[in-house]
């Protein structure tokens, strides 16, 4: 700081003083207005990691990309999303990746870990709002409330909710006045070759299949399980379910005709297997109107075969 009191009294005239405070004015205005500037800069810039590809299509959907520090490997949609720097795979998160990426707020679902990894984010003065995973239609319009107050845009999460929810009236209408019988329908999860599971009660999978007037034949057990030939048999699904990625994984069609015990089903006999994108079918986000209608769609038509 400018010692000016001391300054002045050794200044004897008053012009010599009026042109001092002037100078010093004008030294105090270059040094002090930048400061104050980039200090409001800094308050008004926020820096967020999105970890939850549902989180980051939100956010992108309320117009708040910008604002958008780094993602996890979920993060597909929109394309732009995978340009962002990546901090690993949401429930495998590490607290250098992330804080490497100067975050000052930090974005999840409660599906998102390992929890010591956000307790050490948030000791570390980064704030970490987890919100609930509620893989439900309303779970999805609570998360873009509170995101829309989070980010500020109120207004945005607001219309975003009013659009989804005459989507998804426009949706379900023709699918709760249906009269024809459930398909019976298996949903396979495949991460690689050696890892299948299907999906039981309470699943993701079991969420969306109801929600397009569909059965879960699995009802045996909670989640997902490994696959086992006899409960595949068992089940006798009309339809194979499974992720883009899950089919690609297996083979193809003809892959998933391999797995234990899927050619003995109706299903496998009349190669009756439906694919969608994982986050499009199973993110329960923005989009899930249309997952709901394409899922419905793919159903109806593999259904006449």
């Amino acid at each position: 700081m400018l010692r000016v009191d001391l300054l002045l009294s050794d200044l004897q005239t008053k012009p010599a003083r009026r042109q001092f405070l002037l100078q010093a004015s004008a030294l105090a205005a270059s040094v002090c207005l930048p400061q104050l500037a980039w200090a409001a800069d800094k308050k008004a810039v926020r820096r967020i990691v999105s970890i939850g590809g549902a989180l980051t299509e939100i956010v992108y959907a309320l117009g708040a990309s910008h604002e958008l520090a780094g993602v996890d490997t979920t993060s597909l949609y929109p394309e732009a999303a995978t340009k962002l720097p990546s901090v690993g795979y949401a429930r495998t998160l590490s607290s250098e990746g992330i804080l490497a990426l100067a975050p000052n707020h930090v974005i999840a679902t409660e599906d998102a870990g390992p929890p010591a990894v956000l307790r050490q984010i948030n000791a570390a003065g980064v704030p970490v709002t987890i919100l609930a995973a509620n893989d439900q239609f309303e779970g999805v319009l609570e998360r873009v409330t509170r995101l829309g107050t989070l980010l500020e845009r109120p207004m945005q999460a607001a219309q975003l909710v009013e659009k989804m929810k005459a989507d998804w009236q426009r949706v379900r209408e023709p699918i709760l006045a249906r009269k024809t019988a459930a398909p019976r329908v298996l949903f396979i999860l495949s991460h690689s070759p050696g890892q299948v599971m299907v999906g039981g009660k309470g699943s993701s999978a079991e969420a969306m299949l109801h929600y397009v007037g569909a059965q879960n034949t699995v009802q045996g057990f909670d989640g997902f399980k490994p696959l086992t030939p006899e409960a595949v048999i068992a089940a006798q699904p009309d339809v194979v379910l499974m992720t883009d990625q899950g089919l690609s994984v297996v083979g193809g069609v003809d892959g998933v005709l391999k797995l234990p015990g899927v050619a003995q089903t109706p299903a496998g006999q009349k190669r009756r297997v439906v694919s969608l994108e994982a986050m499009f079918l199973l993110g329960f986000g923005p989009r899930m109107p249309q997952a709901a209608a394409a899922l419905d769609n793919a159903l109806l038509k593999v259904m006449r075969t």
